[in-house]
């Protein structure tokens, strides 16, 4: 993949648009080079848009664009981008792409919006959800863009679906001929480490299309670019990219000055994307985790399970946080209405917690002291992590390091790729 740079700016420098662009002529030497640090939430933290805006939408100049966006497609001051853009004069905004919830987010998990005219702006909005390949790309040739632009809000960990649907939208806009620009965003629980296994491509679904961490650590810039020189490099999209300014790899979200909307109904706050890279894993299993409270992926448990669950993870004395004994009644989702036993989790030191290790630890303790643990029938377990290894393994008996250390040498790997990509310190 060869990379130029267009429209360059420094980090806290002149107000411009940061593009790396990725050509056809497949992978070359070049690689992304990282950006300045921006330093530790001094802040404000401008994002992709901030940034783009500022500019007046150069980088846009003279194209018929579509957007694939979200709620969490906001300004500073909380007015949604699209609703900035359409009355703009310096950017000619044609269409609407929405993703899983779908644009305006009224969607519940599984669920999109379907195809309709915006009320508020009178735009067409094309739904993505479920689709990739041609069939998406012929979306964004009866859209009639030639530029689609992405900006949503993600939660850093694999399994959330919104980096899949950037990779198969970047995907279909090369079957289309369509160029496509990536707008960045923080990751909210940080940049600093890759965490977890990585995927076997054997077990490729969109809650994981690829070979990445289970926690990947990137920011959607980081991935679009490490999509288009390692996955899509047979046929690479026409690629730029704007950075944000002020972002730096050790923030969490709190630390951006940024609004925070839930990029999913079961995403609240900030604290959960911190745990949830770990305790997603539940839903692999015939445990709630948590959908229907106000604490989701914070609160886990089930019918049977007493205070030895959370007195069984408190023992293993893990970094950063504590493990207490917690009662709920989900009002959705699995027990709905039923009053369950469990733990809720609480992160004290968010700077040693890590969730990956935390969630299977909570998986091993959660077998050994109830007897009726089980998988979900499918193995959805399997989609999640991304192999057979973590269940069978647990399966087997092994404690959590033993689980752990089984991935460490493809982490290991994937880590040394990434680091190719990253563009912030």
């Amino acid at each position: 993949m060869s990379l130029t740079r267009r429209g360059l700016l420094a980090a806290g420098g002149a107000v411009g648009a940061l593009a790396a662009t990725a050509s056809s002529a497949g992978p070359a030497a070049a690689r992304p080079a990282p950006g300045k640090g921006h330093g530790g939430g001094r802040g404000p933290v401008r994002t992709g848009f901030d940034r783009l805006a500022a500019d007046g939408y150069a980088l846009l100049n003279g194209q018929r664009v579509g957007v694939v966006t979200n709620p969490t497609g906001i300004t500073s001051d909380v007015r949604h981008i699209v609703d900035v853009m359409h009355p703009d004069d310096r950017v000619d905004l044609t269409a609407v792409f929405g993703p899983e919830h779908g644009f305006r987010g009224t969607a519940q998990a599984g669920g999109s919006e379907g195809r309709y005219d915006d009320p508020a702006t009178g735009l067409p909005v094309y739904d993505t959800y479920l689709k990739s390949g041609q069939a998406l790309a012929d979306v964004f040739t009866a859209s009639g863009v030639d530029t689609i632009v992405f900006d949503i809000q993600d939660a850093g960990a694999r399994f959330y679906t919104y980096i899949w649907t950037l990779y198969d939208c970047m995907e279909a806009a090369a079957l289309a001929g369509k160029r496509f620009v990536v707008l960045d965003r923080p990751n909210p629980m940080t940049g600093r480490a890759a965490l977890g296994p990585v995927l076997d491509p054997a077990f490729g679904t969109f809650v994981g299309r690829r070979e990445i961490a289970q926690a990947h650590g990137m920011t959607v810039t980081e991935l679009a670019l490490l999509f288009n020189g390692e996955f899509l490099a047979d046929r690479p999209v026409e690629l730029d990219i704007v950075k944000m300014s002020g972002w730096s790899r050790s923030d969490f979200f709190d630390e951006t000055g940024l609004p925070w909307v839930p990029p999913s109904p079961n995403m609240p706050t900030p604290d959960t994307a911190l745990v949830y890279p770990g305790t997603c894993l539940f839903e692999g299993t015939n445990l709630s985790e948590g959908r229907g409270t106000t604490r989701p992926f914070e609160l886990l448990g089930a019918e049977g399970i007493d205070h030895t669950w959370a007195a069984a993870a408190n023992a293993l004395g893990l970094p950063g946080v504590a493990f207490r004994e917690a009662y709920f009644a989900p009002t959705f989702s699995k027990f709905q209405g039923r009053t369950v036993g469990g733990v809720q989790l609480h992160v004290q030191d968010r700077e040693v917690f890590d969730p990956v290790r935390t969630g299977i630890a909570l998986l091993v303790t959660a077998k050994r002291t109830w007897s009726g643990f089980a998988w979900r029938p499918d193995n959805w377990i399997d989609k999640l992590t991304g192999n057979t290894r973590v269940r069978t393994m647990i399966d087997a008996g092994a404690d959590t390091d033993e689980v752990v250390g089984a991935w460490a040498q493809d982490l290991a790997a994937f880590r040394a790729v990434r680091k190719r990509y990253l563009q912030y310190r």
